[in-house]
């Protein structure tokens, strides 16, 4: 699950589900950080499936695609590929869907057949897995890939499913009840990167 802040330039405290107030706890990651982390994945990916040329990136909304056209660029600049890079919009394939309304965040595209390549699951923050799980039904529903890899920037834990990122940035032990929020300058209204840990004031 995306367990990420939506909102722009956050203060030093801000509302917590459920009531209360949530503080930062640790400033997980800066940008230069994030810059290293990105490079480290692009070249996994590269290292593990032998080359780019059957990868495809499939970012999930909203940071995953901006996440993804990142490691693309980078597999670009030491690669020479042009990597294909999609978006899926996973809302109507949660498990979940029942008990919340449906927020579609923008429309599932995918710019090349991903039957026979390694499509690869982009997204900011691994938790419970489901939003994963959601992003295996979407592919399936696109076509039959070789084989589908996972890459996120930060895992905190805490899984309901038998998930497993193949590509991590971080790994970081949280307790349930923190956030880690994740700012980018392409989808925040924020002008420097940053992942940093929140809980309970």
């Amino acid at each position: 699950m995306v367990d990420a802040s939506s909102a722009a330039a956050q203060p030093d405290a801000t509302a917590a589900p459920g009531g209360g107030r949530f503080a930062i706890r640790a400033h997980v990651l800066s940008a230069d950080d994030l810059r290293r982390a990105h490079t480290r994945i692009a070249h996994e990916i590269v290292e593990r499936n032998h080359g780019a040329g059957e990868v495809v990136l499939l970012g999930l909304y909203t940071r995953g695609v901006a996440i993804a056209q990142r490691l693309a660029a980078a597999i670009k600049e030491f690669e020479g590929e042009d990597v294909p890079v999609g978006a899926l919009d996973v809302a109507f394939y949660r498990d979940d869907i029942s008990l919340r309304p449906v927020q579609p965040l923008g429309p599932t595209e995918v710019p090349v057949d991903i039957t026979g390549r390694t499509a690869v699951i982009v997204d900011d923050v691994l938790f419970t897995g489901r939003t994963v799980r959601a992003a295996l039904d979407a592919i399936n529903a696109l076509g039959r890939p070789r084989a589908v890899q996972l890459a996120v920037l930060v895992d905190r834990g805490h899984r309901e499913l038998p998930i497993r990122a193949d590509y991590v940035g971080k790994n970081l032990p949280t307790k349930i009840a923190e956030d880690v929020r994740v700012r980018l300058v392409e989808t925040d209204d924020t002008t420097d990167d940053g992942i940093e840990l929140w809980g309970p004031a």
